[in-house]
């Protein structure tokens, strides 16, 4: 039991999960840990804790003032409490693991429902009055959102989703409950309406006579489970309406709201679903985009619709149609819609949590309730002194004022940013928030009801965390979140000034801070938080406060505290720590571990400038679980902790022993964000994480010495502040004036101001990074500090950095007169670029970035590359390299034909033992067959009369015929034409097993592989022929060539070559002059690339050389060694020299005779030239023709080529055609075994359904017969009660008797509960619960005693006939009771075994279907078996007719094999033949009696013989030895081992007796001990009773000398002889009890017998 305790003293909260009404003026909502009830006329408000956490699902029912919820714990309970007493009612417990989702009362009974959430997702159905599961239903994996009842009657429920709504039915029957769901069909999104057709019945009597029947989806799916029933493709699934919010109407139908605006009307009944149609559009003021419907709620003046926008529409509804008929707008989305239980009021819920009521009549209004903020509470802390007012922040800025006294809200102020931190200020009336954009404002609280920012700081562009005041208010420490750490005066009298900051090295995690008032020090520890999660760090920082009065003194130009007013002093500690705080001298300072629940207290060792390893001083286990924070007190006496669990615990600083605890909120909400004390300790702030509440704690129970500790702290220190708050409140006054006096100005002066006195302009020479005009609005403390620095930096050396640029500007033109001359210079004196370049590292740096990004691009382009060619290797890997043959193209030469071959790949060792074991089990077929007709051949040649040879020849051969030419035409393609032959490939019309089909298939690939590399074959050696022209064709063209040249006819010879598509290998490779782009080499390549064109170099130089040899062949002989005949069109006969100087008039006769030598020789040589030309032309013809015959020999060759690919093609398109059908007709069956199996593993559903049905039925006809022999007993006891009436009063007088039975008849007249006629209630009457009932009962009874009293006594009539009429007629009025409740409950037992019965015959349809279905899927599958499709091949011409009156449709014929009429007459035949064969048989059977009745006699007595020889053998003696002597072979070896073996066992045997002796030597020896003990023992015990004796002997000798009789002995005998006589009594009791039983029931029975009996009113 812990010394203190803690109670709640108030609660803050906003609805963020269900509320409702208890009463017609009081709400409750779950808020955290509690329930919050608020009376909206007045405002009160109650809270009811929940002691086992935070509060799940919530209801409440109004008639009788209760309320309902469940708490979110491991196997959760759900609570029921009165109202207003707050008293527990009940407690259920379910069957829930995890949490409860959703509870809803019945508005007609002591129902609730509730619905878990995972693992069970069930529905349960209580009677919480009883605390009994009347039913439950389980459905893995729904979840529900909304869950109502009908508030017509409890026996229907309806529950909905975002995607599905179900309407569920309880059925009752005597005390069992039973509950039916009945999903709804819901629309799709567009409005259309679905309508669902069973899965399993939807079989098309449609037939295809090629395609065979249609089946279901699902068969077609391969699907057999429970998953046919609702399978639906993928393609037929259309998006649905989802349904939002649900409600019921007076007629069993349900309104529904859906998140696309549509609103659903549904019959509660049929489920027939209609979706209602706006007749009138809302008005353009209130419409809004956002269609979506939230929350919806039926009233007598229509249906309240709300959602998104904010606008709550009331809808009157008629037929399918409806119209606006009222609105109003609440400006916010609208979450929950509620009528109070007299429908006066209407609560508005927004989703936000704020709470609006209207009301109905003659002036309706909106009322706020509640104005719920937009976030959860950030931060909270208690406005000096603490004992008046607190304050909250939220998350977005709501700054919130609230009363300790009751928590009423005092006044709000929206911030409009993101805030981190807040903190109140001792010394004055201010209060600190700190944002998330790195501002600090200052809220002036001293108006609480008008608080206002009288202050902003805009510290740095980071976020600030933390922020923290010494005890006395006179410094703010400011933690940012890049672990900046800046100190501020907290005075308003300094305007807040910032004096400095300074840096911490790692991330802040708390700060603390504690001011040593004797020292007039300062001490700043920092909880850092480390990248090692093993270990933590604290940095503390000792300031001066003489140090910290001027910021020019204390800091730099910057703002930086300079580093002689600070100490620093780093220490680490061994374990992770998630909050450290200081004591309140500052001397140790405690820690609250993260990975281990303790809280310790480290001393602060001595300081000195190395790091320290600190160590626990005093370990506490904290008791919590999860991360956590500690606070300390005002007066520094209480530590408090809390954590993730919730709970607070309050502790003695010095020994951290816990005083105090209580739990406030729960881990579900993510634990308690923070907390804060109040100066004087008497209130405790504490605000959830997630939950959103702010709880109020008040001491319950202190001991007076820490009562005293606290308000003496607090009273000395509102001592010491009252001054300073009374000072600074003058200063605060003028700064919110100030700030009203700024307000007041317009936008516009206020902006020509602020540019006037900031937009100042720095040239470009002095200052090129600051800008021009910037607004000082939107610049941080640090860049100020930063650009006053600099701007000082400026002014103090302006004139030296003009000097720089002066002898710069002579240097950069020096340089450049030296780059001149240096181009000027000649190449080897000229200097490289980089010899110039003065800032030589700059020029690296640049020349490094460069290079850097030249990689970083190289690098991606070289990963793109790489991911290019990781696709390409493994498309060429699939596509190319898998191609055994690969795909290739041939064309011809003359003609445009191009042939291609058929590419394909490797049969895989799978396929080659497919097809392996396929043509062995033919072959063992084949080669059983051939058996078979061997042995039937057999038969038949030693039965059969020979033929003459001739005629069996002759018969043979047309067989043969026959059966060639319907084997052709039926094998369905001409393979045949490519030398395939038959072989073990079946008939089309023997296909019928599967097996037969799959072999079938096996074989017709392997005919297309073949087909296909038949005609590959041919296409390669056509290719090769192709080659071989081309080269005989480019060898002449060579010698063509040379005619062409040496005739000089100038024509282009044509040369075949080699096309692109005939060697597709060439695409593969890209070749250099295909790339456009420079091609990038690695260094080594360009090493390489420089070596070969080095050696390219000298080759070149070498071959330039001057050669001898070959100049001297060129002058004399023209290059030529020898003159070739072809050189004579090149020779030309030289003209004397003397025809070019003289003219013929003055030629000698020699030179005349020379010139006729020259014509002749010239005319010789022209002849010699015409004939070599003539000879060169004739040559060209022969060549060229040669030429085009060969290459004409090839296109014809290739046109063949082309038909037989044209051939080849046909046969493989056939092939395929008929490896389709067999795959379909496989897929067929497949899908037709499929849909039997579904069928019957539905039918076994329905079968085990069936017997459950059946089940059900006979146990209801039980009950109902029992229930009506109840009913009918108890009628007669009533009907006996009222003869008995009659016999009495037939003793009375004749004038009472009459009226005695008017009186009889009499009944009290009961007062009818009608709904007042001004009710707002759409429910008119709805069924009165069991409760009610009963109430009305005993309302009657209570009746019947007014009836019963002497007053209404008829005169003369005596009073014990009166008591005794009273008594008769209050039995009759209880019997007449019984009788109504009995019809009632047999009504409700008969309803329910209708139903039963319904339910049982819907089940045998069903199966009555299935076996109708099974029927005609038999008789389908069957069909489809013999129907059997076949390809047949028919010549051109055999199809063709001028008229068509021949017969088309086919449907009753039969196509049979003549094999089969031939085999069916052969079969004949040989029937015939052996049945003269058996004929001849028995002749000879008669002879073959008498042989073998002589084998018999002969067998008879050879047995004989037989039988004596055995009884010989088992009369042989013949032991066991004897036996294991013959079956061993080694007998002496088996011996010793034996032996062995039990020399081994005896030597064993030995050692265990040894064992044995010496332990049993050792027991006898601690016997004899003990024996020893006991003797010693027994002769004190003798010595004792030796004494004993003596004292009894003297004692018998007193007691005798005295005379007394009161010994044990006379006492036990006188109990004795009590206890005889008390059963003796006893005895005769239960005889005189028995004996008037008998009589009473004698009595009763005589007086019956007399009782008059009335007759039935």
């Amino acid at each position: 039991m812990l010394p203190a305790s803690l109670s709640l003293r108030w609660l803050q909260g906003f609805p963020k999960q269900n509320i409702d009404f208890i009463n017609n003026n009081t709400i409750c909502y779950p808020c955290g840990n509690y329930i919050i009830f608020i009376n909206v006329e007045n405002g009160k408000r109650t809270f009811l804790p929940c002691k086992q956490g935070k509060v799940g699902a919530m209801k409440t029912y109004s008639p009788f003032q209760v309320v309902a919820f469940s708490d979110r714990r491991l196997k959760p309970s759900i609570y029921i409490f009165n109202f207003p007493e707050l008293t527990r009612k009940v407690k259920l417990k379910g069957h829930a693991q995890l949490d409860y989702t959703l509870l809803e009362f019945s508005y007609c009974g002591t129902y609730l429902a509730s619905y878990s959430a995972v693992p069970e997702y069930e529905l349960t159905l209580w009677n919480w009055e009883g605390n009994v599961i009347l039913c439950s239903k389980s459905q893995p994996g729904v979840e529900v959102s909304q869950m109502t009842f009908n508030p017509m009657t409890w026996t229907q429920m309806c529950l909905s989703s975002a995607s599905a709504l179900t309407i569920w039915n309880i059925e009752k029957c005597d005390k069992n409950y039973h509950l039916k769901p009945k999903p709804v069909n819901l629309p799709e999104e567009d409005g259309t309406s679905t309508y669902e057709t069973d899965g399993m019945f939807s079989y098309s009597e449609f037939k295809d006579n090629i395609y065979g029947s249609t089946l279901i989806i699902s068969s077609i799916a391969g699907l057999v489970g429970v998953e046919v029933e609702t399978f639906k493709p993928k393609d037929d699934m259309h998006p649905l309406l989802h349904p939002t919010v649900h409600c019921w109407n007076a007629t069993n139908e349900i309104y529904v709201g859906c998140e696309e605006g549509h609103i659903l009307l549904i019959n509660g009944e049929n489920l027939f679903v209609t979706i209602l149609t706006r007749v009138a559009e809302v008005s353009q003021e209130i419409h809004s985009s956002d269609t979506s419907v939230n929350t919806m709620a039926l009233h007598k003046e229509g249906l309240f619709v709300a959602g998104n926008d904010g606008i709550v529409h009331s809808f009157v509804i008629k037929e399918t149609n409806y119209t606006v008929k009222d609105h109003f707008d609440v400006q916010e989305p609208v979450g929950n819609v509620i009528f109070s239980p007299n429908y006066q009021l209407l609560l508005i819920v927004t989703i936000k949590g704020s709470i609006y009521t209207y009301t109905f009549g003659k002036e309706s209004k909106i009322k706020t309730i509640l104005d719920a903020s937009a976030s959860n509470i950030q931060a909270i802390d208690f406005i000096t002194p603490g004992n008046k007012y607190c304050v909250s922040i939220t998350m977005l800025g709501e700054f919130y004022i609230w009363s300790l006294e009751d928590g009423s809200h005092v006044s709000k102020l929206h911030l409009r940013t993101e805030v981190n931190a807040l903190a109140c200020c001792p010394s004055s009336h201010s209060v600190v928030v700190g944002t998330n954009a790195g501002y600090i404002q200052f809220i002036d609280v001293t108006n609480i009801e008008f608080p206002q920012v009288v202050h902003k700081v805009f510290l740095t562009h980071s976020s600030i965390q933390h922020l923290c005041y010494d005890q006395k208010g006179d410094y703010l420490i400011i933690g940012t979140s890049n672990g900046y750490i800046f100190f501020l005066n907290a005075r308003p009298s300094q305007s807040f000034r910032v004096l400095g900051f300074t840096e911490v090295s790692d991330n802040i995690m708390q700060i603390s801070i504690v001011s040593n008032p004797e020292m007039h020090t300062m001490e700043i520890m920092a909880l850092l938080g480390t990248s090692k999660s093993e270990t933590s760090k604290v940095e503390i920082l000792t300031l001066y406060e003489a140090n910290l009065t001027d910021p020019d003194i204390c800091s730099d130009e910057r703002g930086r505290l300079k580093n002689n007013i600070i100490k620093r002093q780093l220490y680490e500690i061994n374990h992770p720590l998630t909050s450290a705080i200081f004591d309140f001298f500052g001397f140790e300072f405690y820690g609250f571990c993260g990975h281990v629940p303790y809280i310790c207290s480290y001393d602060i060792p001595q300081k000195d400038n190395k790091t320290v390893v600190l160590e626990p001083k005093i370990k506490m286990q904290s008791k919590h679980f999860g991360t956590g924070k500690l606070y300390l007190s005002a007066h520094g006496k209480w530590l408090a902790s809390i954590a993730k669990d919730g709970i607070l615990s309050i502790r003695h600083a010095e020994s951290l022993e816990t005083f105090a605890q209580i739990q406030s909120h729960s881990y579900q909400g993510q634990g308690i964000q923070s907390m804060a004390f109040s100066f004087d300790g008497h209130f405790i702030l504490v605000n959830g994480r997630e939950d959103g509440t702010l709880v109020c704690l008040a001491w319950k129970k202190l001991t007076v010495p820490l009562v005293r500790e606290a308000v003496g702290h607090f009273n000395s220190l509102i001592n010491f502040l009252k001054s300073i708050i009374a000072k600074e409140k003058l200063f605060l006054s003028d700064m919110r004036e100030r700030e009203l006096v700024l307000d007041s100005v317009s936008e516009q002066s206020v902006e020509a101001i602020y540019k006037a006195k900031t937009n100042i302009m720095f040239s470009q020479d002095e200052y090129s990074g600051v800008s021009d005009g910037i607004n000082e609005q939107e610049i941080t403390w640090l860049e100020k500090k930063n650009n006053e620095a600099m701007r000082k930096e400026i002014k103090e050396f302006s004139e030296k950095k003009k000097e720089l640029k002066q002898a710069i500007k002579v240097l950069v033109k020096t340089v450049e007169e030296l780059m001149k001359e240096n181009d000027l210079a000649s190449e080897i004196a000229q200097l490289e670029l980089q010899e110039f370049s003065l800032d030589v590292e700059e020029m690296r740096k640049l020349h490094d970035v460069n290079e850097k990004e030249v990689e970083k691009i190289r690098k991606e382009a070289e990963m793109e590359n790489l991911a290019k060619k990781f696709l390409w290797n493994i498309l060429k890997e699939e596509c190319w390299d898998s191609m055994n043959i690969k795909g290739q193209g041939l064309k011809a030469f003359h003609i445009p034909l191009e042939v291609k071959n058929f590419p394909m790949k490797t049969r895989t060792p799978e396929e080659l033992e497919e097809l392996n074991s396929v043509l062995q089990m033919k072959n063992f077929q084949a080669i059983d067959l051939k058996l078979q007709k061997e042995i039937v051949d057999l038969h038949l040649t030693e039965s059969m009369t020979s033929k003459p040879l001739e005629e069996e020849e002759e018969e043979e051969e047309e067989v043969v015929k026959v059966e060639e030419n319907i084997a052709f035409n039926l094998l369905g393609s001409l393979f045949l034409n490519f030398g395939i032959q038959v072989g073990l490939l079946n008939s089309q019309l023997d296909l019928y097993t599967r097996d037969e089909k799959i072999n079938q298939i096996i074989l017709l690939k392997d005919i297309i592989y073949k087909v296909k590399t038949i005609f590959n074959n041919e296409f390669n050696a056509a290719f090769q022929q192709k080659k071989l022209e081309i080269t005989r064709v480019k060898e002449k063209n060579v010698r063509i060539r040379e005619i062409v040249r040496d005739l000089q006819l100038g024509e282009e010879v044509w040369e075949p070559n080699i096309e692109a598509c005939e060697k597709p290998a060439a695409v593969l490779k890209v070749k250099d002059h295909e790339i456009k782009c420079e091609k990038y080499l690695t260094p080594w390549e360009r090493e390489q690339a420089e070596k070969a064109a080095a050696l390219e170099l000298e080759r070149q130089l070498l071959a330039e050389r001057d050669n001898d040899r070959r100049r001297g062949l060129m002058d004399m002989m023209h290059g030529v060694l020898e003159i070739k005949k072809e050189d004579i069109l090149k020779m030309e006969i030289p003209l004397p020299e003397f025809a070019k100087t003289k003219i013929d008039a003055i030629w000698t006769e020699d030179e005349k005779k020379l010139f006729k030598e020259y014509e002749k020789k010239v005319k010789e040589l022209s002849d010699e030239k015409e004939k070599y030309k003539k000879s060169l032309d004739a040559e060209l013809k022969k060549i060229q023709g040669s030429i085009q015959e060969a290459t004409q020999t090839f296109d014809d060759n290739l046109r063949k080529l082309f038909d037989r690919k044209v051939e080849a093609d046909m046969v493989v398109y056939q092939e395929e055609l008929q490896i389709i059908n067999l795959i379909f007709s496989l897929l067929l069956d497949e899908e037709l075994n499929t849909r039997e199996l579904g069928l019957n593993n539905f039918l076994e559903r329905k079968q085990a359904e069936k017997k459950r049905t059946a089940k059900d039925v006979f146990r209801a006809r039980e009950e109902v017969d029992a229930f009506r022999e109840s009913y009918d007993n108890l009628v007669a006891e009533d009907k006996v009660v009222d003869r008995g009436f009659k016999k009495e009063l037939a003793e009375l007088a004749s004038q009472h008797v009459e009226i005695l039975h008017k009186l009889f008849r009499r009944r009290p007249r009961m007062p009818r509960h009608r709904a007042p006629a001004e009710s707002n209630s759409p429910f008119s009457t709805r069924l009165e619960s069991e409760r009610l009932k009963k109430d009305n009962f005993s309302k009657i009874m209570e009746a019947m005693d007014d009836l019963d009293k002497p007053e209404n006594m008829p005169e003369g009539l005596e009073l014990s006939a009166w008591k005794y009429f009273c008594a008769a007629r209050r039995t009759k009025v209880e019997n007449e009771h019984k009788v109504k409740q009995k019809a009632a409950g047999l009504l409700e037992i008969q309803a329910f075994l209708q139903k039963r019965i319904e339910d049982d015959e819907k089940v045998q349809t069903d199966i009555d279907k299935i076996f109708q279905e099974i029927y005609t899927l038999q008789r389908d599958k069957t069909n489809h078996q013999t129907d059997l499709t076949i390809q047949i091949i028919l010549k051109q011409g055999q199809v063709e007719a001028e008229n068509f009156h021949f017969m088309l449709e086919f449907t009753d014929c039969v196509l049979v094999s003549r094999n089969i009429i031939e085999e069916l007459n052969n079969i004949i035949r040989i029937q015939g033949q052996k049945k003269i064969a058996s004929m001849m048989e028995n002749k000879k059977y008669h002879k073959g009696i008498i042989q073998i009745d002589w084998e018999h006699k002969k067998m008879v007595m050879e047995m004989e013989d037989l039988n004596q020889k055995a009884w010989d053998i088992q009369q042989l003696f013949f032991s066991k030895a004897h036996q294991a002597y013959l079956k061993e072979h080694d007998y002496d070896f088996m011996i010793g081992m034996q032996t062995s073996l039990m020399e081994q066992t005896i030597a064993g045997l030995d050692k265990k007796h040894k064992r044995d002796v010496e332990t049993y030597t050792q027991l006898f020896k601690k016997l004899k001990k003990t024996v020893s003990q006991k003797d010693t023992a027994n002769y004190i015990l003798s010595c004792n009773l030796h004494e004993e004796l003596v004292c009894i002997t003297e004692r018998k000798y007193i007691c005798h000398k005295i005379g007394t009789k009161l010994t044990w002995e006379t006492i036990a005998k006188e109990r004795y002889e009590a206890l005889l006589q008390q059963q003796k009594l006893v005895d005769i009791s239960k005889e005189q009890y028995e004996q008037i039983s008998i009589l009473q029931a004698e009595v009763e029975r005589l007086r019956m017998k007399t009782f008059p009996a009335l007759i039935q009113m």
